[in-house]
């Protein structure tokens, strides 16, 4: 039985998680579960999955759920983080949001842990430092993304083959198509108005802006070990191609599937083996009778082109990239400024930084705070 620890097991990916869990109770036991403030979903979940540990975001909440579960160990903030990530779990499943999901992650690896990242940030601001912990350690990174899980997929008995490009599938968001004339009038509303996923609301805006396609250029670098120059997006509207892998010989593999978040985490939790899945199979004569791809307009999201050239520079301007999109995007979701001053803001940010190289964890972690005070002002 495969024991697994969940970072941010109530939300989307977190409570989806579960599920597959449900399904394959004989597979499976949830040592740690951690949430953010959604407390009484967490009181579900104890009481369903029974794990050792429970973690909350407050000390306040972590002292009301000893009350309610005397028997079970209580923990919170960061040292809760810490303490689920190197339990005794098999593998532990990094579904948190922002940069609290770097250090969980990197000590889980030092521990001789596998991880199932869900965690954006992970990669993009310690991508050098993560990977290179993996390959000491000798653990697997497993990716809960769908387009990441998608690439991983399609060269599992590949390994080794030389890989021409990977293709990264987008569905383009809510506003493709539209001009930078078009983007200056949008609202809150129809950023948060994904046409395909139904996700939180920080990634629904990174959607929109497309930011969150190159912050998934980035991580592809560093789990599959390929050049930038090599990663090319492909927008998709059906979302049914989740992404490909084209080798030496012009040959392309592609994981096609119904968007439903499941598959890439029950494949990241039963890897090497395939769960079997209670969910909608692809019609080919329904849902993939039109299957279209075309060009991001990069011009109008500019936040593909930064993210590449972020991680071009490398050092420290992915860390800067990743921390000043996520005050902005938080400013945004608040009313403060326009969609388009999120990129705006970012290509100054990243014009005037001074790079630093060859980083360790505390470096990141520090860049990443002055960053986001500067940029919250």
């Amino acid at each position: 039985m495969k024991k697994v620890s969940i970072l941010g097991s109530t939300g989307s990916i977190g409570t989806q998680a579960l599920s597959v869990i449900r399904e394959h109770r004989e597979r499976f036991c949830v040592t740690s579960l951690c949430c953010g403030k959604n407390t009484k979903l967490l009181s579900e979940q104890i009481r369903e999955f029974m794990p050792e540990l429970a973690v909350t975001a407050d000390e306040k909440d972590a002292v009301e759920l000893s009350r309610r579960f005397p028997h079970m160990e209580v923990m919170y903030g960061e040292e809760g983080l810490n303490a689920a990530a190197e339990d005794d779990s098999d593998i532990l499943l990094n579904a948190l949001m922002g940069m609290r999901g770097l250090v969980p992650t990197y000590r889980a690896i030092l521990c001789g842990k596998d991880v199932a990242l869900a965690n954006k940030e992970t990669l993009v601001a310690g991508g050098e430092l993560i990977m290179e912990a993996v390959r000491q350690n000798g653990v697997k990174m497993l990716p809960v993304d769908s387009e990441h899980s998608a690439i991983f997929q399609c060269l599992a008995g590949n390994e080794g083959k030389k890989i021409r490009r990977l293709f990264l599938t987008a569905s383009g968001g809510p506003f493709r198509g539209f001009s930078k004339e078009q983007l200056k009038e949008v609202t809150l509303e129809q950023a948060l108005a994904h046409p395909r996923w139904t996700m939180g609301k920080k990634i629904t805006v990174d959607s929109a802006t497309m930011m969150n396609k190159g912050l998934e250029v980035i991580e592809a670098r560093w789990l599959f070990d390929v050049p930038l120059a090599d990663i090319e997006i492909l927008v998709h509207p059906q979302s049914i191609v989740h992404s490909a892998v084209e080798f030496d010989d012009t040959s392309i593999l592609a994981q096609l599937g119904l968007p439903d978040m499941k598959i890439p985490i029950s494949v990241a939790l039963g890897y090497p083996e395939r769960l079997h899945s209670s969910g909608r199979e692809l019609n080919f004569f329904q849902e993939g009778a039109s299957l279209t791809f075309e060009k991001p307009d990069r011009e109008v999201f500019r936040c593909i082109d930064l993210a590449f050239c972020a991680s071009e520079a490398g050092g420290s301007y992915p860390i800067v990239l990743n921390a000043a999109n996520e005050v902005l995007v938080d400013r945004f979701l608040k009313g403060e400024i326009r969609f388009l001053d999120i990129q705006k803001n970012i290509e100054s940010i990243l014009d005037l930084h001074t790079p630093t190289y060859n980083l360790g964890l505390n470096d990141i972690i520090e860049i990443d705070r002055k960053i986001r005070k500067e940029v919250m002002g």
